[in-house]
């Protein structure tokens, strides 16, 4: 293998992961805490995207406030979401769950393709993110050098988040147990809501990200559906560095498959992903029920 290959591979495929790591680690985390299957998780990815392409046309500002002015906003819906219908189910079977949140998620591809039309959309970038930079042997656009420096930056906040912050403390005991967390002053309420928002506010900023590679579209929510799912399950439940190196594992695997023989591309994921579930079957760093 060439040294201009190797290193293809690696760079695609390391920006291919932060931006599944992105979207996925809020439904990771929103499965493991509040145990709810929200399968219309992929919709604020989508919906990111859609707005941040088409914010900055409407109300001509910067793209880079545009961006900003996306994710805000999907976090916003995202708390309504959760305070009016999710909320409500809460303990119930899992089926209910994925029946109203995956009707949810057709109801989202339903309102993209009438607002934003059925064609791809292509989010325009800041100048900064223009160019390349040259290493000599090859030229890696700067673009996704930014997309793994914004995943890496995300994955060192929510550690200092999760692990570093009250906030955390609060978190971790609403998972480990969050009727006696609500018996000690812990208000869970504001926990999940809070939790929701940031997650969906992540799923945003990997879709506008990954834009190029995961081009906004209105299917988009479920044709990457299965993807975010098997990111989530080989990762494990609620855990936020099973679903970094998850997406880590994933997203090379399938990058490097898509150099070498392309045909296999999707097999090998999934392989890869039956694998793992065969011999960890909670996930990397999940832990036993």
């Amino acid at each position: 293998m060439s040294l201009a290959l190797f290193s293809s591979i690696l760079i695609d495929g390391v920006t291919y992961a932060m931006i599944l790591f992105m979207i996925t680690v809020g439904l990771s985390m929103t499965m493991g805490l509040m145990r709810v299957v929200n399968l219309a998780h992929g919709a604020f990815a989508m919906l990111g995207g859609f707005l941040a392409a088409s914010i900055p046309q409407r109300l001509g500002v910067p793209i880079g406030l545009g961006f900003v002015l996306a994710i805000a906003l999907v976090a916003v819906l995202a708390v309504v979401f959760e305070r009016t219908l999710l909320r409500r189910f809460y303990g119930r079977d899992d089926l209910d769950q994925m029946l109203v949140t995956i009707g949810l998620m057709f109801v989202a591809t339903a309102a993209v393709n009438l607002m934003f039309g059925s064609s791809v959309t292509s989010v325009a970038l800041p100048e900064a993110f223009a160019g390349s930079v040259d290493l000599g042997f090859r030229a890696i656009p700067r673009h996704r050098l930014i997309v793994v420096a914004c995943g890496l930056a995300v994955v060192i906040a929510l550690w200092l988040t999760v692990d570093r912050s009250s906030f955390g403390i609060r978190v971790r005991a609403a998972v480990d147990n969050a009727p006696i967390a609500r018996a000690i002053g812990i208000d869970t309420t504001k926990i999940y809501a809070g939790t929701f928002a940031i997650g969906a506010a992540l799923a945003a900023l990997g879709g506008i990200a990954g834009a190029e590679m995961l081009p906004m579209e209105p299917t988009y929510a479920s044709k990457y559906l299965v993807i975010l799912l098997a990111v989530v399950a080989v990762g494990g439940n609620g855990n936020l560095f099973g679903s970094f190196f998850a997406a880590l594992l994933l997203g090379i695997v399938e990058t490097s498959m898509k150099y070498m023989v392309p045909q296999l591309a999707s097999a090998a994921f999934f392989l890869t992903m039956i694998i793992v579930l065969l011999f960890r079957p909670q996930g990397l760093f999940g832990r036993q029920a």
